[in-house]
């Protein structure tokens, strides 16, 4: 039980500096390895691999979306008897978001998070809306 009190707080300290645009103190959850996929089928959408290509995707969305505001639903633990920090942690969220231009967003997600040794090494997020609203608070139309 005590690895999954772990990666539940590791994911809660995550989306509160998410959602405090905090991205220093958000990434220093994760590895230099690090590798972050995001769907859809806009400029945004893929695979980024490594620190510093992550920074970037999370530093644009922050500048996309002055405010965000991420509440977690359910946090799933693999593994909760996990004691090296090395787990795969399941996260179902709700986002509010508004964009640069004032448009207001809504969203839910689920975001699959692979820790090893106590760090992100791997996200694939799951978003539930990928339609013309989506599209629209992205500027993507």
């Amino acid at each position: 039980m005590i690895g999954a009190l772990i990666a539940r707080k590791k994911i809660a300290h995550s989306f509160n500096a998410l959602n405090r645009h905090d991205l220093a103190t958000f990434m220093s959850d994760w590895r230099d390895d690090g590798v972050f996929i995001f769907p859809g089928e806009i400029s945004e959408s893929g695979t980024f691999q490594g620190k510093s290509a992550v920074e970037g995707w999370f530093r644009h969305f922050l500048q996309q979306f002055p405010s965000v505001q991420f509440v977690t639903k359910d946090i799933c633990v693999k593994n909760i008897f996990d004691l090296t920090g090395t787990n795969v942690v399941t996260v179902h969220w709700d986002v509010r978001l508004i964009n640069k231009e004032g448009t207001l967003g809504q969203n839910s997600g689920v975001s699959v998070v692979h820790i090893k040794f106590g760090k992100v090494f791997l996200v694939k997020d799951f978003v539930f809306d990928l339609g013309t609203h989506y599209k629209q608070y992205w500027s993507a139309i």
